[in-house]
């Protein structure tokens, strides 16, 4: 017999309606939300970017691929890795096929990561996925936009992610607290082994996403968010929110798509 609250269908009717005016409230809200994203002042990019990508070298205004917007997922594929983040693989799965709808809405969608070219194809390959991922190995993008730390910044605590300085904590664990199913104590370590990294290692790279804009030929940088603010753009957790029991997290459960079946 079940410990949950039970009841006849009127009575789940007449609590479902309630619901739904919290449901349609928060819609309200995120459509609030939305419009003040697009109203935040843009921010020009006067530094000069190259990173490495399948068609050759290429600036931040040629990854726009001839459109006016970009959205940028900052992958965590450090160069010391030896296969992506399982919890950026996990996001990816779900945007990997939105691509085409966005590129023929005027928005380009494209991971970056630090990892050499030649890992993010193979990976890449591996998982089946075809949106474009470009390489910053060797440049300062990630750590202009705060989702790459050095190892001088580790161990002084100097670094800043989700708008908020580094702490020791963060350093030891790698991952946001208010993250169920990383602030586990095996989470970060448990990322670092899947990624073929030790914990430091993995913890320099972190998970976020931004957008720019492209204007009479001048880039501009209008939105970034970080670890909590990513989970609208993960479609499982959507998924998982709308289930039984929810997202039901006690450890880092997940796993590459094609992993989930080895013993």
């Amino acid at each position: 017999m079940t410990d949950h609250k039970t009841g006849t269908r009127e009575e789940w009717l007449a609590a479902r309606l309630e619901l739904l005016k919290a449901e349609k409230e928060l819609t309200r809200r995120s459509d609030e939300l939305a419009r003040q994203r697009q109203e935040l002042p843009w921010v020009r990019i006067d530094k000069e970017y190259r990173f490495e990508t399948d068609e050759g070298s290429a600036s931040l205004a040629d990854l726009f691929r001839g459109r006016t917007q970009l959205i940028v997922y900052h992958f965590m594929f450090g160069p010391d890795y030896t296969a992506g983040c399982p919890s950026c693989s996990a996001i990816a799965d779900g945007f990997d096929r939105s691509v085409v709808h966005l590129a023929n809405h005027d928005v380009t969608l494209s991971a970056v990561s630090r990892a050499p070219l030649a890992k993010l194809q193979a990976y890449k390959r591996r998982m089946g996925w075809t949106f474009p991922w470009a390489s910053s190995l060797g440049i300062a993008f990630n750590f202009d936009f705060n989702v790459s730390i050095t190892e001088e910044q580790q161990r002084e605590g100097t670094f800043e992610y989700n708008y908020r300085r580094g702490t020791a904590s963060q350093l030891r664990g790698g991952d946001e607290p208010e993250i169920p199913s990383r602030a586990t104590p095996e989470g970060a370590a448990k990322g670092a082994a899947m990624t073929g990294t030790d914990v430091a290692t993995y913890a320099r790279e972190r998970p976020g996403m931004s957008a720019f804009v492209l204007e009479e030929g001048v880039v501009y940088h209008t939105y970034s968010t970080f670890a909590r603010g990513l989970d609208g753009l993960w479609g499982g957790y959507q998924w998982l929110d709308r289930a039984t029991k929810g997202r039901n997290e006690t450890g880092y459960w997940w796993h590459r798509h094609d992993e989930y079946n080895k013993g």
